[in-house]
């Protein structure tokens, strides 16, 4: 059993294109979210801790406010606080008035406990921190130093507070953040994966066209699709086309082939069984006849089936100075004439652009008296390529023969007649043209072909 060609082996797939769109959604949507999350978690907490901070700042202003030194030089407060857990040991609220000199004045809610003075640093009025003096919590402690009125001495006040309500906030919070923000993210995951399934599912609809199309269900892509998807499906479509051209083409030429042989297969069939002594010749003739047929689909075979390579193109120039130098070798008589644009290219096989060109070309040097002019030119879109011999000229209405398998109008010369036939198809398969006029400044045939040029 042969091997698979390589192209027919099925190609291996490089992953789930939802899966890829989806996975990239979703990192995405995790590293916005955990970056606004955790954005919005430092501006709330500070925004908390703020709050928290200016109650203690408060209080701490009042107790400034309320102060004063007493006969012995010790401060007292003029008026009672007005938080009643400032009254309550161990209540969570403490308040202390720090002297040097002096007993410290602690808050009754500090029962047996004080609140440890540490040197404010330098340059600094009023400093907030976080302390773990007490077993109990963790204290937010706000302390200022302050000289009053009639007293030398610089005052330390501190007020504290147990953080347990401030933490239970702020995880209240973090926690509502938490789900909403898993709710979110959630959310917008469902919602990717719903625009990612809709959003191809014009491709899973495409391939079960195709499949169609394959089975022999279908011979068109019909259904309307997205606009982001519609230029696939007419290049799609136009393929299809393409390659219903090409195999139509090619049943044609198949039959065409098969007719032509025909009759001289018949001919030499029916002088073999009558037994003819023109045997010989006859055989002799009908085969030139079948190669003739034989060459002629050939030719246009090999022009089908390299027209369908869209990066087809030729030089020009290259191609005219090759077919210059052969065909002066084959008739030394002939002087060829190149002029015109030097560096048009068109859209046609080198190959093919060789052969037109070497007919065509030859023709001219061959029937003419030995002048041959070759001009290339710009038209539009268009290269023209003008051949223009010094020869009789052919009528105007005998010019169309030329194009029939076999024509010859002068036979005294060697030769299929298949040239001019062969190019005007070729020619054609390409989307050009060629067209027989009479020269004016030579007054031989003059041969105008126009091939598509390469923008």
């Amino acid at each position: 059993m042969a091997a698979p060609v390589e192209d027919d082996l099925p190609l291996k797939p490089t992953g789930s294109l939802t899966q890829r769109l989806i996975a990239i959604s979703a990192f995405w949507i995790f590293v916005l979210l955990l970056g606004g999350g955790l954005t919005l978690d430092r501006v709330l907490t500070q925004t908390v801790t703020d709050n928290f901070d200016s109650q203690l700042d408060y209080v701490l202003a009042a107790m400034i406010a309320s102060s004063e030194i007493d006969p012995e030089g010790a401060v007292r407060l003029n008026r009672p606080l007005g938080d009643q857990r400032f009254l309550e040991a161990y209540s969570g609220l403490y308040f202390q008035i720090s002297g040097n000199g002096y007993e410290r004045f602690p808050s009754p809610s500090l029962w047996d406990r004080f609140l440890h003075v540490s040197p404010m640093p330098k340059g600094q009025l009023v400093r907030i921190y976080d302390s773990n003096e007490f077993s109990d919590g963790t204290l937010r402690i706000m302390e200022r130093d302050v000289r009053l009125p009639g007293s030398p001495v610089l005052w330390r006040f501190q007020v504290a507070e147990i953080r347990t309500a401030l933490d239970n906030q702020i995880k209240k919070l973090r926690h509502t953040l938490f789900k909403a923000f898993l709710i979110l993210g959630s959310g917008l995951i469902v919602i990717t994966v719903l625009q990612v399934t809709i959003g191809l599912w014009p491709l899973r609809k495409l391939r079960v066209e195709i499949s169609a199309i394959r089975n022999g269900q279908a011979s068109r892509i019909r259904d309307r699709m997205p606009n982001e998807v519609a230029p696939l499906i007419e290049e799609l479509n136009a393929l299809l086309r393409h390659n219903e051209r090409q195999a139509e083409e090619a049943r044609r030429h198949a039959g065409n082939l098969a007719h032509a042989l025909k009759t001289p297969l018949t001919v030499i069939t029916n002088e073999a069984n009558a037994d003819s002594a023109e045997l010989k010749a006859v055989v002799l003739r009908e085969v030139m006849t079948m190669r003739r047929h034989v060459d002629h689909h050939l030719a246009r075979a090999r022009a089908i089936g390299r027209r369908g390579n869209a990066q087809s193109q030729a030089e020009v120039w290259p191609s005219l100075l090759a077919v210059e130098r052969a065909v002066t070798r084959l008739y030394p008589h002939a002087t060829i004439d190149l002029a015109g644009v030097k560096d048009a290219v068109v859209r046609i096989e080198r190959q093919d652009l060789d052969e037109i060109l070497g007919n065509l070309i030859e023709n001219a040097a061959k029937y003419g008296q030995g002048r041959v002019f070759v001009t290339v030119e710009r038209n539009n879109n268009q290269i023209e390529i003008l051949i223009e011999d010094d020869g009789t000229g052919i009528p105007e209405n005998m010019r169309g023969q030329l194009f029939k398998r076999g024509a010859r109008l002068d036979t005294g010369k060697p030769g299929t007649g298949l040239g001019l036939a062969i190019v005007r198809d070729v020619v054609e398969i390409y989307g050009g043209q060629v067209v027989l006029e009479e020269s004016e400044d030579l007054g031989g045939l003059f041969v105008r072909l126009t091939l598509p040029m390469v923008k």
